[in-house]
């Protein structure tokens, strides 16, 4: 038995509370993972999970061996990135997390060039708008946009997204008479506005004046959705104001098809985020993609 690999199985186990779901991780069977988790238990003579047909949890042994063991691991993994930092090489694969509008049309060209960097690295991209839990989903860095809550991830600011808003043409051109004209935040009220959800402040639009100060205005509409994607199909079809990320719209705006409204008004940037649990911040590769992020958000394309 390779007690390394089963200490590494067992620690994922035990952080997720399924077997299922690290087998589909290691790409085996869970009879392996179970396998595997058995032979750790034989070789230290005590039960380290309870089992039952609907649950998983760990014994008072397991208790007592999981942050050791989980220690362990991670002091491993440490050791071996800084022997392959010194061969400047990184291996394996790196599993990623983030929005699914920012990672096709932001995350995916960094992803393209940090794999030409390193073609020994293999990368796992897995986008969603909804929330997505690293420790249980095997997740080593997710990007997050927007203000973070208290959390035990690490997180690292890494850049910028400038918010615009916006309107169609088409939006514009069949606005019904007496339509508030949009000259300041307050017109918004009278306007029907495409919330996204994924965001803390939701239907709360923020913006700082051409003086400095800052306002908030409660904007409704008849489309609320947690998908950036579905914000800018919306936004194509002419269905209503949005409050959106500039890369979101940035050819339509440049073609004058999206045209930006109160322009002397500015929102306030969202903040990009990496996170990733704090067992893995010392890992090479997560190192290197982060800042290989941090280094292309630079470009226009994502802070303008």
């Amino acid at each position: 038995m390779d007690r390394l690999t089963a200490m590494k199985v067992f620690v994922r186990v035990a952080e997720t509370g399924s077997f299922s779901a690290i087998a589909k991780e290691n790409s085996t069977t869970q009879s392996s993972i179970s396998k595997q988790v058995a032979a750790l238990e034989s070789r230290l003579g005590a039960k380290l999970l309870s089992r039952s047909t609907r649950s998983l949890s760990l014994t008072e042994d397991g208790e007592t061996f999981f942050p050791e063991a989980r220690r362990l691991v991670s002091e491993f993994e440490a050791a071996e990135a800084l022997l392959r930092r010194g061969h400047s090489q990184l291996l394996g694969w790196l599993r990623v997390a983030a929005s699914v509008g920012f990672g096709r049309r932001i995350l995916m060209p960094c992803v393209k060039t940090f794999l030409e960097l390193h073609p020994c690295l293999k990368i796992d991209l897995r986008l969603n708008d909804s929330f997505t839990d690293l420790i249980e989903q095997g997740v080593d860095v997710a990007i997050r946009l927007g203000e973070l809550g208290e959390s035990s991830l690490v997180a690292r600011t890494i850049g910028y997204s400038q918010r615009v808003l916006v309107a169609h043409e088409d939006y514009l051109r069949k606005l019904p008479p007496g339509a508030p004209e949009l000259l300041n935040p307050g017109d918004l009220v009278g306007h029907n506005c495409i919330v996204y959800t994924e965001l803390a402040t939701q239907n709360a639009w923020e913006f700082i004046g051409p003086d400095g100060a800052a306002r908030s205005v409660r904007v409704s509409g008849n489309l609320q959705t947690n998908s950036s994607e579905v914000v800018r199909a919306a936004g194509l079809a002419g269905m209503g104001v949005c409050h959106a990320p500039s890369w979101l719209f940035g050819e339509e705006i440049a073609s004058g098809e999206m045209r930006i409204l109160i322009p002397n008004w500015r929102a306030k940037p969202i903040p990009i985020n990496a996170v990733c649990p704090v067992h893995r911040t010392q890992v090479a590769k997560i190192q290197a993609f982060v800042r290989h992020l941090s280094g292309s958000l630079g470009e226009p394309a994502a802070s303008a």
